[in-house]
């Protein structure tokens, strides 16, 4: 496949993305304050009476989070610690933790129990595996969509989880540096795995463009990106980052063998099978260093974080579960799980 044509500021890998369209009032006041065009924000009253998974309420989250990554062209930089843009995001995040404590899980402190849990693959099929149905019947356009919703993560991969580092000591410090270390490519700038990703989306004719795909992408995938940064940004919630990236590490193996499988089945090439192929070793390895020393080595130091550790793998289920049963929907109906179709 031919990748889509790109403007001169798209072929610049660091460029920063412009700006997305609105999709309901509490995200375009945010975004006309980002453009320069206005100065109202939503209050904590106005933002509790949105949906707490909805397009409005996430992407405002996910454009205010954006400051902190690689912001968007033409904002000004010193929006990143704006107070009133704080204050809004302060109410949408209690909202959106809110909910997730209330629908994520029992609010337990067993950690051996949620990482047990999360070893644990239903015998076959069980209707809800994104990557179950994408190597059993998935077709190439399935693939691409799948690759263009999850560019949103992918494409920062490993940022997020970075945050948590300078909040650790000792062996949980230790570990999750030597874990990074690989995820940014060990040194290796094209083995980073974000760049490995953008060769994916190379391969099937995506464009690899950071942020490219965010109008296209559904509130259910910016929540599943937005929790890392939730939880990356707040010192408080340390515990739960460590949660989420434990989720993440260890339910990825199995997953990307998968993957890789319905690449090779679409008939994808070499690039984009890669990607996969390197997180069913590495995240296999990944999975013993995140048990016995990341999670060991925190709750050995702050064993009151155990219920925000199991928050942060509840949480990561179930907004994944929200976003598989959201792809499958569409795609068993034989319709784009995109909010626009792709059209390169």
């Amino acid at each position: 496949m031919t990748p889509p044509a790109t403007t001169p500021a798209q072929r610049n890998p660091a460029a920063p993305p412009p700006l997305p369209q609105a999709r309901g009032p509490l995200s375009g006041s945010v975004l006309a304050v980002l453009a320069g065009r206005g100065t109202r924000l939503p209050d904590a009253g106005t933002v509790r009476r949105a949906d707490p998974y909805g397009d409005d309420l996430h992407l405002l989250l996910y454009v205010l989070y954006e400051l902190h990554y690689r912001g968007f062209a033409g904002t000004d930089e010193r929006l990143e610690w704006d107070p009133a843009l704080l204050a809004a995001r302060a109410a949408a995040e209690d909202f959106f933790t809110d909910a997730l404590r209330r629908d994520s899980g029992t609010g337990g402190q067993d950690v051996a129990e949620a990482v047990d849990a999360l070893l644990v693959e239903p015998v076959g099929d069980d209707g809800h595996s994104v990557s179950h149905h994408l190597q059993r019947e998935g077709r190439l356009w399935h693939l691409r969509e799948y690759a263009a919703v999850r560019s949103l993560y992918h494409l920062k991969e490993a940022d997020p989880h970075l945050w948590v580092v300078p909040r650790l000591r000792g062996r949980a410090k230790a570990a999750m540096v030597a874990v990074e270390f690989d995820e940014f490519g060990a040194g290796r700038a094209e083995d980073i795995h974000a760049q490995l990703y953008a060769d994916l989306m190379a391969d099937l004719g995506l464009d690899p463009q950071y942020g490219r795909y965010l109008d296209a992408a559904p509130a259910q995938a910016l929540a599943t990106v937005n929790v890392m940064s939730l939880f990356g940004l707040h010192r408080r919630l340390r515990g739960a980052l460590v949660g989420h990236f434990a989720a993440v590490e260890i339910t990825s193996s199995p997953g990307s063998r998968r993957l890789a499988a319905a690449l090779r089945r679409a008939g994808a090439g070499p690039a984009a099978q890669r990607f996969y192929d390197e997180h069913v070793e590495a995240d296999a390895v990944h999975e013993q260093v995140v048990r016995r020393d990341v999670i060991g080595g925190l709750l050995a130091d702050e064993p009151e974080l155990a219920a925000d550790v199991v928050l942060g793998i509840a949480a990561t289920g179930y907004l994944e579960g929200r976003l598989a049963d959201h792809l499958l929907s569409a795609w068993r109906e034989g319709r784009t799980a995109l909010r626009t179709p792709l059209t390169g």
